[in-house]
């Protein structure tokens, strides 16, 4: 018996769903959701928001950053590496891992992952887990998880073509294919995206920096007009082939290829501590990324056993491929002399396999069992030498939904994870391990909308960085770092308040203890290691931090007749730092702002024409201000973007549209120095078989 398809809801003002459905929607491919096919219950995966593949094309969501923050509860950062930043209720991209068909897709050395590398042309959907996200997503879920989820065919030939073309020398084209011929289907998608530069507000001013600590002289690295170093390119491939021998069994073959290259734009700002030398102040980037590549094959498959149980398997390998070349100026011709750090390049590698059994053999119950083992390979140029670094991540997990009556559901789970140190460079290896539970209660209340409530403890196991990196010499590895810890509570309601009407209310709170900061330490001379000069300053990561997160999400998305719809939602995040430890006490938290408000309104007069208008808005960002010994904190500016397109369908299967994005070219930043882009226009055809 396959379980019903819960009610259509909203979720940041877009058209999204609960993620609870194992009847998959059209087009999507459901064996890379952690949904059980079969279920005999009808409840949903609680805390997974889903946007779909027309709210993507519908905001021009073409990069994964600009597509998750359509989510209440998600912001955007933008760091010194010119990398898009996601933080999902306070917590960033290391403790809200990236997946891909229930795939980790995070590197391996860090666990970050740049989110506007990642293009969305061949997503059928993006699911969101917030703080009870499933265990059996695997280890590393403190503050959620982020899936994305690959198409599949339901039609004999069916897909897309796409080009558009936009401010900077922008140019985009994607194509999607797919076929299902009953026992078996293909799904074929590439795309391809390329800029020359970001175009900065008119209403920028150039700022100047010193030369170095003892040279005042001014420099000039932002002049305005064209963002310098800004250029972009990145291209996707992915191929999907499928069996479904019987109405119960699926087994699919997938691999995905995504190469790009990027330039690093200049620190623009004039805090104190900023120098134009390379040596002088870690702003001072004048980078560029020949190549960012991912690369990923898996095997999926999903085997009924019997009446009662379902056997779901994935095995996967990913490599995960960049290069940083550093330049003395920022004319981009002279490599630097440091030649012991630059240039660098990272290659790192992850093998996994994930079985999961899901039974309901007992009445009222959906037991799921699940285990997950992961090795994570780091190798860089280092030292004029390849260092290399292994870890094993193992992980056992247990879930059950409970029917408790036609009204209520109960979810119940709870994980053991292990990681284990095997290959380490130079210092000695170590291993940690971590308890994680959830308990969510959910009923169903009258007119369609539902009452929820829950409670986990997750936990975040330390990166090969956090635990290894001389951070150039100056750093001391900490083997033994433990685990972060969070205790999330998360309550609200959702569903259809009234007539035409979907939305969201919830209220949420997070204590985070054995946060990881970095402490220095005496002597220095600890931090000397072989073939580099002696250490002049010494630091190392400790799990000494606290913090709390608390916060409203508040969505609804309304149909007012007459072709008009309006939504959006609004985010309120209180971070509060609670650590005791001198000198961090007094430190902020940064990079998340404290009010953020999307908001659009849609108009569609008729079949041919649609006109839309959105806003995006926040303000209360803390940010990192200055380096070195003036290195402090600062509140960015608030801001609000208008948004503008109108869409022509001359055919039902065509689609022609023309926008801007902030339109009233605001000049804004998200953190000191790196000035976002001002007005940009833009023109898209799409054709749909």
């Amino acid at each position: 018996m396959k379980r019903k398809q819960m009610q259509a809801w909203v979720l940041g003002g877009v058209s999204a769903a609960l993620a609870g459905s194992a009847v998959a929607a059209e087009g999507v491919f459901q064996l890379g959701t952690v949904d059980v096919v079969a279920s005999p219950i009808d409840a949903a995966v609680p805390g997974e928001a889903v946007i779909k593949g027309d709210a993507l094309e519908q905001f021009n969501c073409d990069t994964l950053g600009k597509a998750v923050a359509l989510t209440p509860g998600i912001s955007l950062s933008r760091n010194s590496r010119n990398e898009d930043i996601v933080y999902l209720r306070g917590f960033d991209v290391r403790q809200v891992p990236l997946f891909i068909d229930g795939i980790p897709a995070y590197v391996p050395y860090d666990g970050y992952v740049d989110f506007g590398r990642f293009t969305t042309f061949d997503l059928a959907e993006i699911r969101v887990a917030k703080g009870a996200a499933s265990l059996l997503y695997g280890p590393n879920t403190l503050g959620g998880a982020i899936n994305l989820v690959s198409r599949k065919p339901v039609k004999a030939l069916e897909g897309d073509l796409r080009a558009g073309f936009g401010a900077g020398g922008l140019q985009k084209y994607a194509a999607n294919v797919g076929s299902n011929q009953g026992m078996w289907y293909m799904q074929l998608g590439a795309s391809y995206t390329d800029s020359n530069y970001l175009p900065l507000s008119s209403n920028y001013s150039p700022k100047s920096i010193p030369t170095s600590a003892s040279n005042a002289t001014r420099n000039v690295l932002e002049d305005g007009g064209h963002r310098e170093n800004s250029y972009r390119t990145d291209s996707r491939l992915s191929v999907k082939l499928g069996l479904t021998p019987n109405a119960t069994d699926e087994y699919a073959i997938g691999y995905v290829q995504q190469n790009g290259r990027k330039g690093n734009p200049p620190y623009a700002g004039n805090a104190p501590g900023q120098y134009l030398s390379i040596g002088g102040g870690a702003n001072s980037r004048f980078w560029q990324w020949p190549y960012w590549n991912l690369e990923s094959t898996y095997f999926i498959a999903n085997v009924a056993v019997g009446q009662d149980h379902v056997v779901k398997a994935r095995v996967y390998q990913d490599n995960y491929d960049n290069k940083i070349l550093a330049y003395s100026n920022g004319s981009y011709s002279s490599l630097i002399a440091n030649t012991t750090n630059f240039p660098s390049w990272y290659k790192d590698s992850t093998t996994g396999v994930s079985v999961e059994l899901d039974s309901f053999a007992f009445s009222g119950h959906e037991l799921a069992i699940a285990y997950h083992y992961k090795e994570d390979k780091h190798q860089d140029n280092g030292l004029a030498l390849s260092k290399n670094y292994r870890d094993v991540t193992t992980s056992i997990a247990v879930e059950d939904m409970i029917r408790v009556s036609d009204l209520w559901r109960l979810r119940l789970g709870a994980s053991h994870d292990q990681r284990d140190a095997k290959e380490v460079y130079y210092w000695p290896t170590g291993s940690t391990s971590g308890t994680n539970w959830l308990a969510e209660l959910t009923r169903k209340l009258g007119g369609g909308a539902e009452a929820f409530v829950s409670v986990a403890h997750k936990t975040r196991f330390p990166t090969i960085k956090d635990r290894y990196s001389a951070s150039l010499g100056s750093g001391l590895p900490n083997p033994d770092l433990k685990p972060e810890r969070a205790l999330n509570v998360d309550t609200g309601l959702r569903g259809s308040p009234w007539g035409g009407a979907r939305g969201q209310a919830s209220l949420f709170y997070s204590r985070i203890e054995n946060l990881m900061q970095r402490v220095n330490i005496i002597p220095v001379s600890l931090c000397n290691q072989p073939g580099v000069g002696a250490a002049t300053s010494c630091a190392q990561l400790q799990n000494i931090a606290e913090a709390r997160h608390a916060g409203v999400e508040l969505s609804l998305e309304q149909t007012l007749g007459h072709g008009w719809t309006v939504g959006g939602n609004y985010t309120y995040l209180g971070r509060e730092n609670r650590t005791s430890t001198t000198p961090l006490t007094d430190t902020p938290l940064t990079d998340t702002p404290r009010n953020r408000l999307f908001a659009y309104a849609s108009w569609k007069p008729s079949d041919r024409w649609e006109y839309q208008a959105s806003v995006d808005a926040e303000n209360g960002r803390m940010v990192a201000y200055g380096s070195g010994n003036a290195a402090t904190y600062v509140k960015m500016g608030g801001f609000a973007l208008a948004n503008v397109k109108a869409v022509y369908k001359p055919l039902p299967a065509w689609a022609l549209e023309v926008g801007a994005t902030n339109l009233f070219d605001a000049n804004y930043a998200l953190a000191d120095g790196y000035p976002m882009p001002g007005r940009m226009w833009f023109a898209n055809g799409a054709y749909k078989f």
